[in-house]
């Protein structure tokens, strides 16, 4: 099946599924009590898991292949298994290929941040050893979310791999940058701390219009509905609170398309305001449509 395209302006967006993570459905609404988040949680399994989708982004922007976050990947299915956990990732290559896209294609990796969930495909295993998945692609990360996923605590180590990090140093492929970034003349990597101190979004702008790649500013589309109910997740829950409001307010006045890495596939949708309530409100992909030639195949690569 062909991805799922948006176009923001004249730039085409590309979501590509790496599959969904199942995650604790109390943990995903925090402090919110069972009796109202079940209102509106309809696809609980037995464990009182729900499906969050691993949608990440495919663009050719300033003649670069351009990857938006990588999954989870496939490190972690015998770990999963092991603890009698499901196993509904490990997609996103075999959705690239479909587009046609090599890993040597990519140019450019963004990580909004380094939790095991949006990094997985960062690296793999290749002749027993770790190496990058895209060996010819800058990893672009914010400086202080490396060093907190570098440098882990009795939290965060369950949450930050190393084996989704560390080779990408080795070869010199990282990319460390401080705050709001200019990635190419399309895509800006903008600073929106909560779910970690240095958590970042990516603005999409073309010809007048905006997207906004969210992260985990809000991991199910009820927390941009209703900004105070906040993930157990989040390590800065009233820093989340005040960063999803602006996000809100700026998405409601602009008309910006939100794309989200964990809302079910394609997690595309606007917020519009009724009543003084916030709805987000789901938008189909365009139809019909051929594959995009990456940079590398304009360029005659393979």
């Amino acid at each position: 099946m062909p991805a799922a395209r948006y176009h923001v302006g004249g730039l085409a967006i590309r979501v590509l599924s790496d599959g969904c993570s199942w995650q604790d459905a109390g943990a995903v609404h925090g402090l919110v009590p069972r009796v109202m988040w079940e209102r509106v949680t309809t696809d609980l399994n037995a464990q009182h898991q729900i499906p969050l989708a691993l949608n990440c982004l495919l663009l050719e922007s300033d003649g670069k292949t351009v990857l938006i976050e990588t999954g989870q990947g496939d490190k972690d299915f015998d770990q999963l298994r092991a603890r009698g956990g499901a196993v509904g990732h490990g997609k996103l290559l075999d959705a690239l290929a479909a587009e046609g896209v090599a890993p040597g294609d990519v140019d450019i990796v963004i990580n909004t941040h380094l939790h095991n969930d949006h990094c997985g495909w960062n690296t793999r295993r290749i002749g027993g050893a770790l190496r990058p998945t895209f060996p010819n692609a800058r990893y672009v990360v914010q400086a202080g979310e490396w060093d907190v996923a570098t440098h882990t605590n009795e939290r965060t180590r369950a949450t930050y791999l190393a084996d989704n990090l560390l080779p990408l140093r080795e070869t010199g492929q990282l990319d460390l940058i401080d705050g709001e970034t200019a990635v190419t003349s399309q895509l800006t990597v903008v600073e929106t701390p909560g779910h970690t101190a240095d958590h970042a979004s990516v603005l999409i702008r073309d010809g007048g219009e905006t997207a906004i790649y969210i992260g985990d500013i809000a991991q199910h589309r009820v927390q941009l509905e209703r900004v105070a109910w906040i993930s157990a997740f989040d390590v800065l829950p009233l820093v989340s609170l005040e960063t999803k409001k602006r996000l809100v307010r700026e998405a409601v006045a602009g008309n910006h398309l939100i794309l989200s890495v964990h809302t079910p596939y394609p997690g595309a949708g606007r917020l519009v305001q009724r009543e003084g309530r916030n709805h987000f409100i789901d938008e189909a992909p365009e139809r019909d449509h051929e594959p995009v030639a990456t940079s590398a195949q304009s360029r005659g690569g393979a």
